[in-house]
């Protein structure tokens, strides 16, 4: 059976394309097209160099195991070893779930003069079987990883953040509330909301006690309160079971620093709100921020 080595490198480099942008996509990385290409060509490659057995040594699980930290480091460039081995979790289950799906629709068309060489399917059946099978199995491996996602525990949805303001830092906890649509209505920045307690670290503690007054527009009992912070105040309305119409008073800071699994997100414009009660009696987290900040 004639074999054609093009026809090999091309059905290998849309299967790799494919599988990488579904593990991108799913965990919401930011996507270089150019680095996944160049990742999906290396892997078609490998393919080519397997099935013409030039080099046995390829075959060995241990490299094709380093090819593939090699693929999700070249498509997604991960900050971390912990990044690194989720990404590379998600790159195999994908690879699985489109694996299936083609070979699943290989065993419906029964193509003829097939045979697998060095780990690599040769054989006459069309393109668009693959692609078909990866695209299947990219909808499949989404659409669970969603049902997973929604019955996420509250534990999944905390988050360490960095508030940052005239060169002060304050590392606490927040978890992520997907209801939260809280935004300075003005700028239509995001905001963030964080127990008064944890604020006295960073913020003056004329401008704490003296929420209430600020909300009404006094200062004249504030004449403490630096010029710089009175500049940065916000007047943030909000609704809530019970209260209507209410205000709470926001503080415009430096940066927001969400560190995440996979990267960290840097946030210039957000609003931090003062929260005069506690969010969590066990102390696992100690604001609320909604999903514009992860986006």
């Amino acid at each position: 059976m004639t074999v054609y080595v093009d026809v090999v490198l091309l059905e290998n480099l849309c299967m790799n394309y494919i599988i990488l942008f579904g593990t991108g996509y799913i965990i919401k990385l930011k996507i270089k097209h150019w680095r996944i290409l160049v990742s999906s060509s290396i892997g078609a490659v490998y393919a080519i160099l397997a099935y013409m057995g030039i080099f046995p040594l390829y075959a060995n699980i241990v490299v094709k195991i380093i090819l593939s930290i090699c693929m999700v480091y070249i498509a997604f460039n991960p900050k971390n070893i912990k990044a690194i081995i989720k990404e590379l979790a998600l790159f195999y289950l994908v690879s699985f779930a489109l694996g299936g799906c083609a070979f699943a629709l290989l065993y419906i068309v029964r193509p003829q003069d097939i045979f697998m060489k060095d780990g690599v399917y040769i054989g006459t059946y069309p393109l668009k079987i693959a692609l078909l099978g990866g695209v299947v199995g990219f909808i499949i491996t989404y659409v669970a990883f969603k049902v997973v996602k929604t019955r996420m525990n509250k534990n999944e949805l905390i988050y360490e953040i960095v508030l940052k303001i005239n060169e002060k830092e304050l590392t606490t906890k927040v978890m992520l509330d997907t209801g939260n649509m809280l935004k300075d209505p003005i700028s239509n920045n995001p905001v963030v909301l964080i127990e008064k307690k944890i604020l006295y670290n960073i913020l003056p503690k004329e401008l704490l006690e003296n929420t209430k007054n600020m909300l009404g527009g006094d200062f004249k009992n504030n004449e403490d309160l630096e010029n710089e912070y009175r500049t940065r105040l916000r007047i943030i309305p909000f609704t809530s079971v019970g209260k209507q119409n209410g205000m709470m008073l926001g503080i415009k800071v430096d940066e927001i620093k969400i560190i995440t699994d996979i990267d960290e997100i840097i946030n210039t414009n957000a609003i931090v709100c003062v929260y005069e009660k506690e969010f969590s009696k066990r102390g696992k987290y100690f604001g609320i921020m909604g999903m514009d900040l992860i986006a």
